[in-house]
């Protein structure tokens, strides 16, 4: 009988140590979460410097650092339209010190054609924080004074009209598509990686025109006029530029732009995440710098993003079928 109770009571001991064990893991852990962020956070953009990603990523540092005490390190993954960066994250620490800008509709439409490294459903966003109306855009010295001009000389010479974007099956891309479709006409649409090369590209008289978006135009308005605005209504800083709608072409769109982490990263962290930019995104001074580059601020947190991932998909899948990306 000693023998038996000394055997029940050691096995006692040693599930009270392992819970006590379990219950000090859960209490560091919700500390850990608490405390987080202890250190510097690096933000990934899969595109190259100086686009609209890269423009928000800036403005959000300050925020950041002001909330958190910590900092955001920016650095660049660019290539494939974000496809290298976002077929990576995954391999990344998911312990809420990576993060990586996603952007729609590229990270929707990508793996519906070819696989380009990454599937829509292992990207674990948790915030998205902002939207750009497309915009056709070209130098301020260009013969191409209205979108008239620009369709007259596309229709004269199909092909011969040259204009930049943001990489192959992105915001950029489709808004190509949709207008060549609507106006009948033909141009050679360039991919570059990334809005900060596109413009550039525009700048340096590579290519006539460039698909770009409000905030391209805003943060260059010295060196570009807008033809057109892809939005319901004329934007505010550009209230001389007709909507496409206006002009008689039915066409409204953009880029949605917001963040992932590695798949892994506990789910309390990444809660945590987005209330921090929530927070940020609801800052007065940050709203009101955001808009005057052209930005159209969104609130869309964790919780929401299921759903609004499903209602992007049903509008990128029939966009995909005119593109013949899918059948």
């Amino acid at each position: 009988m000693r023998q038996i109770r000394f055997k029940t009571l050691k096995t006692v001991a040693l599930l009270g140590g392992l819970l006590s064990a379990a219950t000090f893991a859960g209490l560091a852990m919700a500390a850990g979460v608490e405390d987080f962020p202890d250190r510097n956070i690096q933000y990934i953009i899969p595109f190259g410097p100086g686009g609209e990603s890269d423009i928000s990523a800036r403005l959000q540092q300050k925020y950041f650092q002001e909330i958190t005490g910590q900092q955001l390190i920016i650095q660049y993954m660019a290539g494939g339209g974000g496809a290298v960066g976002w077929s990576q994250l995954n391999e990344m620490d998911g312990d809420g010190y990576t993060i990586m800008g996603t952007n729609l509709p590229h990270i929707i439409l990508k793996p519906m054609g070819k696989d380009p490294g990454f599937k829509t459903a292992d990207l674990k966003n948790f915030y998205y924080f902002h939207y750009s109306p497309d915009a056709l855009i070209v130098r301020n010295d260009s013969p191409f004074e209205t979108l008239d001009d620009l369709i007259a000389a596309a229709k004269e010479a199909p092909g011969s009209v040259t204009v930049s974007g943001s990489g192959t099956q992105s915001a950029n891309d489709i808004a190509n598509r949709r207008f060549e479709s609507l106006a009948d006409v033909t141009t050679t649409y360039i991919p570059f990686k990334g809005t900060g090369a596109a413009v550039t590209a525009l700048l340096g008289g590579q290519v006539q025109a460039e698909w770009g978006y409000t905030t391209t135009a805003a943060n260059h308005d010295d060196k570009v006029r807008v033809l057109a605005v892809a939005a319901e209504h004329r934007h505010p800083l550009f209230p001389d530029t007709p909507t496409f709608k206006e002009l008689g072409y039915d066409m409204t769109g953009g880029a949605y732009r917001g963040m992932a982490v590695p798949k892994d990263t506990p789910d309390d962290v990444t809660q945590k995440l987005s209330g921090l930019f929530q927070q940020i995104n609801q800052n007065p001074e940050f709203r009101k710098k955001m808009q005057d580059l052209g930005f159209v601020l969104i609130d869309v947190p964790y919780v929401q993003l299921n759903d609004f991932m499903a209602e992007r998909r049903a509008e990128y899948e029939q966009v995909a079928r005119e593109m013949g990306i899918i059948d």
